[in-house]
């Protein structure tokens, strides 16, 4: 798992821990020691290591889970795409098929990650429904698509991200987290300038 850690005086997930539970963390997934090695190292006990491990995990998971818009007009691949990104622990606010519908749900609820098709039900495209999301609010975008040609124009919204039908979960997976990780850092970088 890759987890923001601090870096040039910024803070992360990590660095908001207290000490012990922090040390216990990194002694224990970074360093490799075992948890017995651990509670002799910090001088606590095996229980306290293991407590302390299990609230770092839990916490890192709340910090990198996002609430998604998915934008899918076929039916079978809208319940694939929220099958992957509910195993890796995210929340799918809506599947919405059409413009209207997206730029309607994302206004209500404020995604952290839109997943998109370009073309949608009623004939209307997800690359002008992501541009009017994106107009409203900052969340990074990752485009499914069969017709990924429509978006290497030069002219696509940014910030995007471009997976191509038919997809292997794996690149979807690999994709939400490098999507969510880079959003995440430039939202902490901008904060702290």
């Amino acid at each position: 798992m890759i987890v923001p850690l601090q870096s040039r005086g910024r803070s992360g997930v990590i660095a908001e821990f207290p000490i012990k539970r922090r040390q216990s963390l990194l002694l224990s997934t970074v360093e490799g020691f075992k948890e017995d090695e651990v509670a002799k190292i910090l001088g606590i006990s095996e229980s306290d290591v293991n407590s302390h491990v299990a609230a770092a995990r839990s916490a890192i998971e709340d910090a990198l889970c996002a609430r998604v818009l998915i934008i899918e007009d076929e039916s079978i691949i809208a319940l694939h795409i929220k099958q992957i990104v509910e195993n890796l622990g995210h929340e799918t606010i809506a599947i919405v098929r059409t413009r209207a519908e997206a730029v309607a749900k994302a206004r209500e609820e404020r995604p952290e990650l839109v997943l998109a098709d370009i073309s949608l039900a009623d004939g209307s495209s997800g690359i002008d429904a992501v541009k009017d999301i994106l107009a409203e609010q900052s969340v990074p975008v990752i485009f499914i698509t069969a017709f990924p040609e429509r978006l290497l124009t030069g002219e696509r919204p940014e910030p995007t991200y471009l997976i191509t039908k038919p997809f292997e979960p794996e690149t979807v997976i690999a994709t939400i987290g490098q999507a969510l990780l880079m959003h995440r850092e430039s939202d902490i970088n901008s904060q702290a300038a």
